[in-house]
């Protein structure tokens, strides 16, 4: 990871603008644009009304009667992550339209075909991702303001009221909180490198930092997200059609594919900053068939290709954690397990925020409903379509383990 000639400092900044890092804003998308040109106004006046539209029983009708448009009109980066955006929206309110019963399984023409089209300029797939609707849903109310939740709204709507704001905007500033620690990862590979000791444990400490303000930041989720919306209404919405229950062949993209495709939904697996920080730390989680390991690699299709290709980048960097064993200093390794201890404390508090956000509305829902006290297996799925509490409960150990005895 290193480029000859150049300072540390410009070097580090050199590798992140190579990778789409952003300098405030880490793997969020900078400055989203929040207007389509006028050729695309029929989507956007979809994507702008979806609550009343499915209030209404319209929805899908509107949708259906939306022109086919070409995407060649949508020129630049920002410009195809905004349209990306409101066809994965549409997308999603179209499958799963009043969260019930009526499903529906092909995907018409007028949508698939662009929504596949900028799928493939863009290496994303043709779902609502994390990269759609967190990294790239946000805007500034006032545009001098600060990033604040109070400055900060989302672009696109479910039903449900603000409880996509709060899950979506909550989950952007843990990003944006968490982005130094992404920021100082060139540095602890060159001090690596160099075998600089001071300016690894001081890199390594801003990360458990940032970390530690993450999860406070993390913490405010339950002040905006109201357990029983998000469980009944939103995470309907950002469900895919992999491992579903109601999809189980998957969604037909209508003149794109002959047979039907499976996609994850949206999840925190899809986050570029835990996974570059598991890398960097030589945390390794449980490999084989169905395994933590296996759903995050499969996690990175869904991420921005120069994102895939940072995490790829650092699998060859030089490896920190032999390098902190081998030195047996105290003070490096204590640099070092505030960093494990910063990523296992934010995976504690994501556990708890299961529970409380999926687990205990499903055990709700199954005696309200008469049936057996146990949830069934598809009620208490996470929107990726894993059981969340034993994919993060590995993964809580895994990140406990990997902590450092010192002698």
């Amino acid at each position: 990871m290193s480029h000859s000639k150049l300072s540390p400092t410009e070097g580090s900044r050199r590798i992140l603008e190579d990778y789409h890092i952003d300098e405030d804003v880490g793997f969020a998308l900078p400055h989203p644009l929040v207007e389509l040109p006028d050729t695309y106004s029929p989507w956007v006046l979809v994507a702008r009304n979806l609550p009343v539209l499915i209030e209404n029983g319209q929805l899908r009708e509107e949708i259906e009667k939306l022109p086919t448009l070409r995407t060649d009109g949508l020129r630049g980066h920002r410009l195809q992550r905004l349209a990306h955006l409101a066809l994965g929206y549409i997308t999603m309110a179209y499958v799963w339209n009043r969260g019930d019963d009526d499903v529906r399984k092909v995907l018409p023409r007028n949508i698939a075909v662009p929504y596949c089209e900028l799928s493939e300029k863009l290496g994303l797939p043709p779902i609502l991702s994390y990269a759609d609707c967190v990294l790239a849903n946000w805007k500034k109310k006032d545009p001098h303001g600060p990033m604040t939740y109070e400055n900060l709204d989302i672009l696109f709507s479910f039903p449900g009221g603000d409880c996509d704001k709060g899950f979506f905007l909550v989950s952007l500033l843990v990003e944006i909180a968490a982005s130094p620690a992404i920021k100082a990862i060139p540095t602890v590979s060159s001090a690596v490198e160099c075998q600089d000791l001071k300016a690894l444990e001081k890199a390594l400490c801003d990360i458990a930092a940032s970390l530690e303000k993450a999860k406070e930041i993390f913490k405010r989720m339950r002040d905006f997200v109201e357990p029983d919306t998000f469980f009944h209404v939103l995470r309907i919405y950002l469900s895919g059609w992999k491992g579903s229950s109601k999809l189980p062949e998957g969604l037909l993209y209508e003149g794109v594919w002959d047979t039907p495709k499976m996609f994850s939904g949206g999840s925190a697996g899809q986050s570029s900053i835990f996974q570059s920080l598991d890398v960097l730390l030589g945390i390794k989680h449980e490999a084989g068939k169905e395994s933590p390991t296996e759903f995050l690699q499969e996690m990175r299709e869904y991420m921005p290709p120069a994102h895939r290709n940072f995490l790829c980048s650092l699998e060859s960097a030089p490896p920190v954690r032999e390098f902190v064993i081998s030195r047996r200093n105290e003070d490096l390794t204590k640099a070092y397990n505030q960093c494990v201890n910063g990523l296992l404390s934010v995976r504690k508090f994501h556990l708890a925020i299961v529970d409380t956000y999926i687990m205990k509305p499903s055990k709700q829902k199954s005696t309200d409903g008469n049936k057996s006290e146990e949830p069934s297996n598809v009620e208490n799925r996470g929107t990726g379509g894993t059981n969340p509490m034993v994919f993060l409960r590995s993964v809580k150990d895994t990140t406990e383990k990997a902590l450092l005895s010192w002698p």
